[in-house]
C-alpha cells in the first residue's frame, strides 16, 4: 500500500529491561533457543522455504510456496523502475505462461510497459582523489538524478558534519563549492524517512549545502556488492527528455549570456554520493572520518559521471485473461488487481532488533487507540538484546524491504486466484481479467496508467477487485484483528449491488469473515486514515468502474525490512484469497453491478 508518512527512525538498541507493558515484546520476535537458530518461529513459519510445485487449489501451503519466493531477499524490494521489479513481473508471467492464461498486454505479451526512462550513470564514470581513482559501486555509487548534474572539478574536500544535526554542521558559506562529506544520522539508518523520492536510504543535503559542488554521505558499509549496484541502478522518470528551460525575463544583449549560464547552472542537480568509511579516509588522507572535527580539510575531488537517459521495460503492469464461457458475456470482465512493486533497498540495520522494536512500538500503539505516538512515547520503547544475542551473536544485518505483506500477499493471492479458475472445469460466463499493477508505491501509477491506456475496452470491466495486504491482520497487528478479520472499502460506497454480493458470499463460506467497513465511511478519510484512496482500485473508480477493495490492516512491520514472509498469517491469508475468489466468480456469473445512482439496468444493456 501506498505510504503517506514517512517511517520514522529506529532508536538504538539497549539492553535497558522492557517496560511491563512491553515485556513480551522480544520473546514475540523470535523463539529462543540458546543452541541455534529456529527452524520454524511461533506461527509455524520457516525463515526460508524452498520452491515447490502448486495445486489447482488455494490452501496455504501453496501461498507460502508462492510468497517465500516473490518476497524472497534476491527481488530486492521489487522496486518500481528497478531490475528487481522486472524480475518480480517475469516470475508472475511465467507463471501465467505455465497455467495457460491468454496474454492481455500489449502485442501479444504479459506485459504493459508504462513510458518511463532511466535517468542515471554507468560504469564508465570515475570518481579521483587527489588524482587516485576510487573504485565504482565499491568505495563509491552516485545517487541518480533526474538530469546530469553539475561538474565536480578539483573540489576541496571538506567535512560537513552529520546529518540531521545542524549543530555539527559547518555553514553554508563553508560548504560553497566544496565536496562535503557528511556521517549518517545516528541509528545507522542513512536517512530513510525522506529519501524515498530520490533513493531509498538518502537523505537528500540539507538546504544549507545547496551551493556545495556535491555531498557524501558515509553509509555504505553494510551493504553487499549487490545491494551497492542496486542502489546505483538508474532513476526512473515518466517522462523522457530533459526539462524546459525556464522562459527567461527580458535582458540586454550585454547580459543574455550570464543569464543563459543561470538558468543553466538552475537545470543541474548536484552531484550526491554515498561512499565507505575506507574510501572517506582516502578522502581525509588516511584519517578516520569519526575522528573529524566539522570543516575539517582533505584533499581534491574530480568526478567524471557518465550520465544516460534510456527507455526501460522496468516499469511494467501484468495482465492475463481467462476467457469467459458464455458466447457473449465473454466480452465482460471482471478484474482482479494487486501491486507487484515494492519500496526496494535501503540502509541496513539489525533485523532482530528491528522487529523487537516493532513488536514493542505496535503493542504500545494498540494500547493507545492508534492514535500517533510522540516522540516521548517512542522514547520509552526499550528492547532487551541480551537473549536475541545469546541466539545470533552478530547481528543480522538487513537492508531490503521484502513487502511480504505489502503486497506480496495481494499478488500471490490473485496469482492463486487465476490458478484455482483455470482448473475449474466451468468457467464463469464473463471473462477474468487478472492485473498486477506497477509503481502502485509511487503514486497508483501503474493503475493509472492501465485505466488510461486499457487492453480492454474501459466500460467492458464490470468490476474491479482490488487486494492489497491481506497476510495479517491478527488481534496483535490491529484494534479488531482476529483470524477471521478482513476490510472491505469501496464495495457498498461505489455499487450497492457489488456491496451485497461481496456480503452475500461471505455468508456462503464455510466460516465466514468478519467483514470491517470501518474505512468504507467517508468521514474516516481524512489524511492517513484514506484508505479508499491509497491503493489501485481508485484509479478504477475514477473511472465509473465498481470496486471492492480487501486489506487486513496497517502493522508495525509495514514498509519496514521485517515485512517477510515468515510473519504471514497463511490460514487466514487462504481463507481470505478463497472468498475474493468466490466473489470474482458470482459477479463473473450474475448481473452486471451498477454504480450508485444510476438506472436499472435492461436485460438487453447486459451484452454489449
Amino acid at each position: 500500500m501506498r505510504s503517506l508518512r514517512p517511517s520514522r527512525a529506529l532508536p538504538g538498541a539497549c539492553t535497558t529491561p522492557l517496560p511491563a507493558l512491553l515485556c513480551a515484546a522480544l520473546l514475540s520476535a523470535v523463539s529462543l533457543s540458546a543452541q541455534s537458530a529456529p527452524k520454524v518461529n511461533r506461527f509455524g513459519n520457516p525463515e526460508k522455504l524452498k520452491p515447490a510445485p502448486t495445486s489447482g487449489q488455494i490452501t496455504p501451503r501453496d501461498l507460502q510456496i508462492r510468497l517465500y519466493q516473490f518476497a524472497d531477499d534476491s527481488m530486492l524490494g521489487r522496486q518500481v523502475g528497478r531490475a528487481a521489479n522486472k524480475k518480480g513481473t517475469d516470475f508472475i508471467a511465467a507463471e501465467l505462461k505455465r497455467l495457460g492464461l491468454v496474454p492481455g498486454g500489449v502485442n501479444g505479451t504479459y506485459f504493459q510497459n508504462l513510458p518511463f526512462h532511466l535517468r542515471g550513470f554507468t560504469v564508465h564514470s570515475r570518481v579521483t582523489v587527489d588524482g587516485n581513482p576510487l573504485t565504482w559501486n565499491t568505495d563509491i555509487v552516485a545517487v541518480p538524478t533526474q538530469r546530469a548534474p553539475r561538474a565536480v572539478s578539483d573540489a576541496d574536500v571538506v567535512f560537513g558534519g552529520t546529518q540531521g544535526d545542524t549543530t555539527l554542521q559547518i555553514s553554508a558559506s563553508a560548504a560553497a563549492g566544496k565536496f562535503v562529506v557528511l556521517l549518517p544520522q545516528p541509528g545507522g539508518r542513512g536517512g530513510q524517512g525522506q529519501g524515498f523520492a530520490v533513493r531509498p536510504g538518502f537523505t537528500p543535503p540539507p538546504s544549507r549545502f545547496a551551493d556545495a559542488a556535491a555531498v557524501a554521505v558515509v553509509d555504505l558499509d553494510n551493504l553487499t556488492p549487490a545491494q551497492r549496484v542496486a542502489i546505483n541502478e538508474p532513476a526512473v522518470a515518466q517522462q523522457a527528455g530533459a526539462p524546459p528551460r525556464p522562459a527567461a525575463a527580458p535582458v540586454t544583449a550585454a547580459d543574455s549570456l550570464a543569464q543563459l549560464k543561470r538558468e543553466l547552472a538552475a537545470l543541474q542537480p548536484q552531484a550526491q554520493f554515498r561512499l565507505t568509511r575506507e574510501a572517506a579516509s582516502q578522502l581525509f588522507k588516511g584519517q578516520p572520518v569519526e575522528a573529524l572535527a566539522p570543516g575539517a580539510r582533505g584533499g581534491t575531488v574530480t568526478a567524471a559521471l557518465d550520465f544516460v537517459e534510456l527507455p526501460t521495460d522496468w516499469a511494467r503492469n501484468v495482465i492475463g485473461i481467462i476467457p469467459g464461457s458464455d458466447p457473449k458475456l465473454k466480452a465482460q470482465f471482471v478484474a482482479i488487481g494487486a501491486h507487484n512493486d515494492h519500496v526496494g533497498v535501503t540502509t541496513p540495520v539489525d533485523k532482530d532488533s528491528l522487529k523487537a522494536f516493532n513488536i514493542a512500538r505496535n503493542r504500545m500503539l494498540l494500547a493507545n487507540e492508534m492514535k500517533p505516538l510522540g516522540p516521548e512515547q517512542i522514547a520509552q520503547i526499550r528492547v532487551n538484546m541480551d537473549s536475541i544475542r545469546r541466539l545470533y551473536p552478530t547481528p543480522r544485518l538487513d537492508s531490503i524491504n521484502n513487502g511480504a505483506d505489502d503486497d506480496g500477499s495481494g499478488s500471490m493471492g490473485v496469482l492463486e486466484i487465476a490458478e484455482a479458475i483455470m482448473a475449474m472445469p466451468v468457467k464463469p460466463k464473463r471473462s477474468m481479467l487478472f492485473v498486477w499493477h506497477t509503481g502502485e508505491e509511487a503514486g497508483l501509477l501503474g493503475a493509472a496508467h492501465f485505466t488510461r491506456n486499457p487492453t480492454v475496452p474501459i466500460d467492458s470491466i464490470v468490476a474491479q477487485l482490488n487486494i492489497d495486504m491481506i497476510g495479517r491482520g491478527r488481534s496483535e497487528d490491529l484494534p479488531g484483528g482476529s483470524d477471521d478479520y478482513v476490510s472491505v472499502i469501496g464495495s457498498l460506497f461505489d455499487s450497492k449491488d457489488l456491496g451485497e454480493t461481496v456480503a452475500a458470499v461471505n455468508k456462503k463460506q464455510a466460516k465466514p469473515l468478519a467483514l470491517d467497513y470501518r474505512f468504507d465511511e467517508p468521514s474516516s478519510w481524512a489524511g492517513y486514515n484514506n484508505i479508499y484512496g491509497r491503493s489501485d482500485h481508485y484509479r478504477y473508480a475514477q473511472q465509473g468502474v465498481p470496486i471492492a477493495f480487501f486489506f487486513t490492516g496497517l502493522h508495525g512491520d509495514y514498509h519496514q525490512r521485517t515485512d517477510e514472509p515468515e510473519w504471514i498469517d497463511y490460514p487466514h491469508y487462504a481463507r481470505i484469497a478463497n472468498y475474493i475468489k468466490d466473489i470474482a466468480v458470482e459477479v463473473g456469473n450474475g448481473p452486471r453491478p451498477r454504480l450508485n445512482g444510476t438506472k436499472p439496468a435492461k436485460p438487453k444493456e447486459i451484452v454489449p
